[in-house]
C-alpha cells in the first residue's frame, strides 16, 4: 500500500512509461518510507481527447506530456509529507523531461478497514500487516 493510478496520454514508449512508474514509486519509498516491494500501480493510457486537465485558474497550459497520479493510501500523513511527495515526484519526473505544469498529483485517503490484499481478508484489521504510521 499505497495503490497508485497513473494516467497518461497515449503515445509514450514502454521504457518511458516504466521510467514514470519507477520515479513515482521511488518517491513513495523515499518520502513515505514504504518498503520497496510495497508496489501497487495501475498505468492507463488514454487518447488525448479523453483527458481534460485544465489549470484550475493558475494560468498555465498543459501538454500531451501530462502525467496524472492518484495515490490511494491510509489517512494520517501530514500536509508537510504530502507536499514533499508533490515536490519530489515533480523533480523526479522533470529529470525525465516532463514539465512541472504537466504533473498532477492527488491523495485519496481511507482507513485500514478499506484494504484486502488477497484471500478475501482485511490484513490490516486482522493484524497480518502493521497499519502504516501507527
Amino acid at each position: 500500500m499505497p495503490l497508485v493510478r497513473i494516467d497518461l496520454i497515449r503515445g509514450r514508449r514502454p521504457d518511458d512509461i516504466r521510467a514514470i512508474a519507477d520515479a513515482t514509486h521511488r518517491t513513495l519509498v523515499d518520502v513515505l518510507d514504504i518498503p520497496e516491494r510495497d508496489r501497487f500501480q495501475i498505468i492507463t493510457e488514454h487518447d488525448a481527447d479523453h483527458v481534460i486537465a485544465l489549470d484550475a485558474g493558475l494560468g498555465f497550459e498543459r501538454t500531451d506530456g501530462l502525467v496524472m497520479i492518484q495515490i490511494f493510501t491510509q489517512s494520517g500523513r501530514s500536509t508537510e509529507v504530502k507536499q514533499r511527495v508533490y515536490r519530489t515526484v515533480a523533480k523526479q519526473l522533470e529529470a525525465l523531461g516532463i514539465a512541472g505544469e504537466d504533473v498532477f498529483v492527488s491523495f485519496v485517503e481511507n482507513g485500514p478497514q478499506d484494504w484486502s490484499f488477497g484471500f478475501g481478508r482485511a490484513q490490516y484489521v486482522e493484524g497480518d500487516l502493521a497499519v502504516p504510521g501507527r
